[in-house]
C-alpha cells in the first residue's frame, strides 16, 4: 500500500530542486553573458575566473555531500569579490601608469589620435544630409552619390540602410526621428561637433556638417603605420614613435596624448620617494595621519573615560538624563555634524567667531596650525559619546568584589583607578583603541567636510593640503586636478595598508603582553 503521508514530503522535494536549478540556471546564464562581455574586452583572466567560480558553486549547491561548503560559499564568494578582487586590483593599477591621458589600450589611443588631428580634405564631394535622432544619441542620414541611403552615428560608422526620399534625398529611416530646422538651431554644439566614421578604420575619415544640411570629408593629418607602430605628421613629415612609457614622442621629446595604459613596475613607488615635489608632501601627510589618529585616539579616550567615570558614581543624581545628552553627539550623523562644525568655524561668518568671540576674525580653517587643531576639536566632539559608552560598560563589568576589597585594604580612590580600574579597562578596551586608531588613521570624512584637507600646499606637485591625511591625499591624487593618477594613488594605497597593519601588528603584541602581565 502506498504511504499517502510521503507525497508532500515528495512535492516539497521536486518544488525545491526545481527552484534550486531555476536560480542556479540564472547565475549560470548571468556568468557566461559576463564572461563574454569580459572576452570581448581582453580581459581573460576575470572571464576565466568568473566562469570557474559559476561551475564550482553549481557543484556545491547540486551535491548532496558538500553541506559545509554550502554554507561558506555566499561569505567566501563576497570577499573574493569586495575584498580580495579589490585589494588585487589595487595592487595591479599601482604598477601602471593608469591616469588621465593613459586609460585606453594601444589601439584605442590611436583611433583617438586619428580622430582629434581630423581636418577637411580640400577637394572633398558635399554630401546631402539629415540629421537624425534616436535614444538621445544623433547621427547623419547620408544620400550617397550614387542615390543610395547611408545612416551612421559617432559610435558605429555608415552603413546602408532602407529610407524614405523626398526629391531625391533622403529624409527619413525607421527607428529614428529627423531634426527640424529649429531643432537644430536648438542643439548646434552637439551638431557642429557630431562626427560619423566612414568605415571602421579611423584613418578613412568621417562626415561633419556644420550646417544640419550639407556634410563633407574630414580626414586625419596624422598616419599609423602598424609595421613599425608610429605616427606620421603628413603636414609636417615629424615621427612619432612609442616612448615605451604609454604614449608617442616626437624627436624633439613632445609627448601627444591621449596615450595608452602599460605596465611601469615600481616608478609610482620610486616617485613617491625620489621627487621632491612629491616625497615631501608624502612624508608631512603620513606623519600627520599617525600624529591625528593617535592625538584623536588618546584625547577621545581621555574624555570618554573622564565622562564615564564621573557618571558611574551610584551618589550622583539624574545620572540617565546626563547619559542621554552624552550620547546626542553619537546619535546625530557625523557628515552632518561636520559640516554644520564647517559653517561655525568659519571665518567671516562663523558662529564661534560672530557670536562667540564678538566678531573675532580667527582662521580656523585657513591657518596650518588652527586648522589641524579645528579638526581634531571636531573629531573629539563626534568621537567622544562612543568612547563614553564603551567606558561605561566596562566600568560596569569590574566586578564590585574587587573595588570593596580595595577599599578594605585602604585604597584611595585615585589608587583604585591607577591601579586597579585602569588596568582592567585597558584589557578590555585595548581593541577597542586599536580600532579607533585604524578608523581615524583613514577618517576622510572629517578631513574633507571640515577643511577640505586646507589650507592648500600651493608648493607641493600634487593636489595636497595642510591637514591632508594619507586616504584624502589618495582621494587628491586620484579625482581632483588636471592630471588624475590612479596609478600613483594605488601606490600610496599599498603604503596606508603597510603602515596601519606594521601599526596594527605591534598594538595587538603589546595587548597580548598587556593581558599576559594582569
Amino acid at each position: 500500500m502506498t504511504d499517502l503521508r510521503s507525497a508532500p514530503t515528495r512535492s516539497t522535494g521536486m518544488g525545491t530542486l526545481v527552484a534550486k536549478i531555476t536560480v542556479l540556471g540564472g547565475l549560470d546564464a548571468l556568468a557566461v553573458f559576463l564572461g563574454a562581455v569580459l572576452v570581448s574586452r581582453g580581459d581573460y583572466v576575470i572571464a576565466a575566473l568568473v566562469v570557474v567560480g559559476a561551475i564550482v558553486l553549481t557543484v556545491i549547491y547540486l551535491s548532496e555531500r558538500l553541506l559545509p561548503a554550502k554554507y561558506m560559499a555566499p561569505g567566501l564568494v563576497f570577499l573574493a569579490i569586495f575584498q580580495v578582487f579589490v585589494i588585487g586590483y589595487t595592487v595591479y593599477i599601482a604598477f601602471t601608469n593608469y591616469s588621465t591621458g593613459h586609460i585606453l589600450t594601444q589601439d584605442q589611443a590611436v583611433e583617438a589620435l586619428l580622430s582629434q588631428s581630423q581636418r577637411r580634405l580640400p577637394d572633398s564631394p558635399s554630401y546631402s544630409v539629415t540629421v537624425v535622432e534616436s535614444n538621445s544619441q544623433l547621427g547623419l542620414l547620408v544620400t550617397a552619390p550614387d542615390g543610395t541611403a547611408l545612416l551612421g552615428t559617432a559610435d558605429s560608422p555608415l552603413r546602408p540602410v532602407d529610407a524614405t526620399f523626398q526629391d531625391g534625398q533622403a529624409v527619413a529611416v525607421e527607428g529614428y526621428t529627423s531634426l527640424r530646422f529649429a531643432d537644430l538651431l536648438g542643439r548646434q554644439d552637439e551638431v557642429f561637433s557630431l562626427a560619423v566614421p566612414l568605415a571602421d578604420d579611423a584613418s578613412a575619415g568621417s562626415l561633419r556638417t556644420l550646417d544640419g544640411r550639407t556634410a563633407y570629408q574630414y580626414t586625419s593629418k596624422l598616419s599609423f603605420d602598424p609595421a613599425s607602430e608610429t605616427l606620421t605628421d603628413t603636414e609636417t613629415g615629424e615621427v612619432y614613435v612609442d616612448g615605451g612609457e604609454g604614449a608617442f614622442v616626437g624627436e624633439d621629446g613632445t609627448e601627444i596624448l591621449p596615450g595608452w595604459q602599460v605596465n611601469v613596475g615600481l616608478d609610482n613607488f620610486t616617485r613617491a620617494v625620489s621627487e621632491p615635489s612629491i616625497r615631501g608632501p608624502l612624508v608631512y601627510v603620513t606623519a600627520w595621519t599617525i600624529a591625528f589618529a593617535a592625538l584623536s585616539v588618546g584625547i577621545i579616550f581621555a574624555l570618554g573615560l573622564l565622562m564615564a567615570l564621573l557618571f558611574n558614581d551610584p551618589s550622583m543624581r539624574g545620572r540617565t538624563a546626563y547619559r542621554i545628552v552624552m550620547v546626542l553627539p553619537y546619535a546625530f550623523p557625523a557628515f552632518l555634524g561636520a559640516m554644520v562644525w564647517s559653517g561655525m568655524l568659519s571665518q567671516s561668518f562663523g558662529f564661534i567667531n560672530q557670536v562667540v568671540l564678538g566678531g573675532a576674525s580667527i582662521p580656523w580653517l585657513t591657518d596650518p596650525t588652527l586648522a589641524k587643531i579645528s579638526v581634531l576639536m571636531v573629531n573629539l566632539w563626534l568621537g567622544f559619546p562612543y568612547m563614553f559608552l564603551v567606558a561605561t560598560g566596562a566600568l560596569q563589568a569590574i566586578p564590585g568584589e574587587v573595588r570593596e576589597a580595595a577599599r578594605v585594604d585602604g585604597t584611595s580612590r585615585w589608587q583604585m583607578l591607577r591601579h586597579i580600574e585602569l588596568p582592567l579597562l585597558l584589557i578590555s578596551m585595548a581593541p577597542i583603541l586599536i580600532a579607533t586608531f585604524a578608523f581615524n588613521f583613514n577618517n576622510f570624512n572629517v578631513i574633507y567636510l571640515v577643511t577640505g584637507g586646507g589650507p592648500r600646499d600651493t608648493g607641493a606637485g600634487i593636489p595636497v593640503g595642510q591637514t591632508d591625511i594619507l586616504i584624502s591625499l589618495v582621494y587628491k591624487v586620484a579625482f581632483t586636478g588636471q592630471n588624475r593618477d590612479y596609478g600613483l594613488a594605488s601606490a600610496f594605497s599599498i603604503i596606508i595598508f603597510i603602515v596601519v597593519a606594521a601599526i596594527s601588528v605591534i598594538s595587538f603584541r603589546r595587548t597580548k603582553t598587556l593581558e599576559e602581565i594582569s
